[in-house]
């Protein structure tokens, strides 16, 4: 890896990093635990397109850990590794399948997965499935929240590929 290359990674982990901090000082938009924008998978989705696979999950892996070393906990990085490791893994998944004309629709299905993710490492934690009573509502939100990130993620691809910040990296 070139050292531009390597620049540019921790360029967007700085900013993905930065979008999940914020985000985590955005007070809750319902009363139910787990919904949030997710806005830090934009730049992982983004980077998925227009780096692949390796470099975004770089990005995503060294997000979730400086996360959770700066605005989270031990905890904290067990529910976001588990989410974002089910998110990448199926997005990764169905990358060639949507195209680049469909990204927005991986940040729909990322979503579901991220918060599918962090039910299963929840029943595990608690030793209870109780928790799976907040899938419905947490799908829903998912399908909202992972949509708008998606839509973001597709508009900034398709506006970035073709630009002098790509040529080179």
């Amino acid at each position: 890896m070139n050292t531009k290359r390597l620049t540019f990674l921790a360029v967007l982990t700085a900013a993905a990093l930065g979008i999940f901090i914020i985000e985590a000082q955005i007070p809750p938009l319902a009363p139910i635990p787990g919904i949030k924008l997710g806005l830090a998978n934009v730049i992982t989705l983004w980077a998925l397109y227009a780096l692949g696979a390796r470099d975004a999950g770089l990005v995503l892996a060294a997000r979730i850990l400086l996360g959770a070393l700066f605005a989270g906990s031990a905890t904290a990085l067990l529910y976001s590794a588990a989410g974002g490791a089910l998110c990448f893994g199926l997005q990764l998944l169905l990358k060639r399948a949507a195209g680049e004309k469909n990204i927005w629709a991986l940040g729909v299905l990322g979503a579901v997965a991220h918060n599918a993710g962090q039910l299963v490492c929840a029943a595990a934690v608690t030793g209870s499935a109780a928790v799976f009573a907040y899938a419905p509502v947490l799908t829903a939100s998912a399908c909202v929240t992972g949509l708008f990130t998606g839509l973001i993620a597709n508009a900034l691809y398709t506006k970035l590929k073709d630009t002098r910040i790509m040529q080179g990296l």
